[in-house]
């Protein structure tokens, strides 16, 4: 049975198609991490474009940036962004998407400004390390997950509720979110929720299915890139870290409740269903959304759209509800 791509993603794909001409640049080549990042950041930059640019679309939000000490004793950047008069007593800690190897919290200030002046809830995103020159293995979800216990350790000044803060990212950064979850559980600091968002969960998703393919952005040559950037030696092997892979991990149990969404035409899509069966197997509370004629990131490529209005409306109620 062939696969739909909704109307409006199609419409949107076919104007970019007429832009970039009738000879697309061709793809990066396997483990080029180098060139996938440049063509992510050239990506995110211009999705970023599609919306309201911050500060001035956001006149109620501003932001602060802080300084975190990651576990191995690097300084990470985090940004604090708060709606005027909001007194909400939760927060979201937030990691972006990139591929493990792209991304910043730059590129991301309309996105998480956008979710802060709709829901009155404060977030924290990291500018974690990007793999592999950053850092590798568990590097960049120790960052995010030191973001986690430094806003807990300091949450009565930020007028926020230890209890009442969430991990949340989109692509690696809902892997990020949910490797999160998996330190802060063996830690002792459990998140309120993780809002995964197309998340990017499992390191041996590397072959490709030939009825997704013709819709596929981010490929699964791309996603072996990512995570052999990431993992380095480990790649492929038992030796991978649960929290850097957290599909891999031994058990569930214990873990905060979860919101999971993906496409139905995203390479993430069986791993996303995956982990919230598992979740839910577990009798972990997880709310599942894999939307019909969905593509990776088709939220961000046409955040007009009615896909994308009903997507946002979900996770509007989820974050206002912590």
């Amino acid at each position: 049975m062939a696969y739909t791509l909704d109307p409006e993603l199609a419409a949107v794909l076919r104007v970019l198609a007429e832009q970039s001409g009738p000879t697309p640049p061709p793809p990066p080549e396997r483990d080029d991490w180098r060139a996938l990042r440049a063509r992510g950041t050239a990506s995110m930059a211009w999705l970023a474009s599609l919306l309201p640019a911050y500060p001035s679309g956001y006149p109620l939000v501003k932001a602060v940036s802080h300084t975190v000490r990651s576990r191995d004793g690097a300084e990470i950047l985090v940004r604090w962004y708060e709606k005027a008069d909001s007194t909400p007593g939760s927060a979201v800690v937030y990691a972006h998407g990139g591929g493990m190897i792209a991304g910043s919290v730059d590129l991301y200030d309309s996105v998480i400004a956008g979710y802060v002046e709709a829901t009155g809830v404060p977030f924290l995103s990291v500018d974690y390390r990007l793999a592999p020159d950053g850092a590798t293995g568990t590097g960049p979800v120790e960052d995010v997950f030191a973001a986690l216990a430094w806003l807990s350790e300091r949450s009565a000044g930020f007028g926020v509720d230890p209890g009442r803060i969430a991990v949340m990212g989109d692509s690696a950064g809902g892997g990020l979110a949910a490797g999160t979850a998996v330190l802060a559980r063996d830690r002792g600091i459990p998140p309120a929720r993780q809002i995964l968002l197309y998340p990017m969960l499992d390191d041996r998703n590397l072959t490709p299915d030939p009825l997704l393919s013709p819709y596929v952005a981010w490929t699964w040559d791309d996603n072996w890139t990512g995570w052999h950037a990431l993992l380095g030696e480990a790649f492929g092997t038992d030796d991978v870290p649960p929290a850097a892979a957290p599909a891999r991990v031994a058990s569930v149990e214990g873990l905060a409740p979860a919101y999971v969404e993906v496409g139905e035409l995203d390479i993430f899509r069986a791993e996303a269903v995956g982990y919230a069966q598992r979740l839910a197997d577990a009798d972990v509370p997880a709310e599942l959304h894999v939307h019909s004629g969905a593509i990776h990131e088709y939220d961000r490529l046409a955040p007009d759209s009615l896909l994308a209005r009903r997507a946002m409306a979900d996770r509007r109620r989820v974050i206002s509800a912590l």
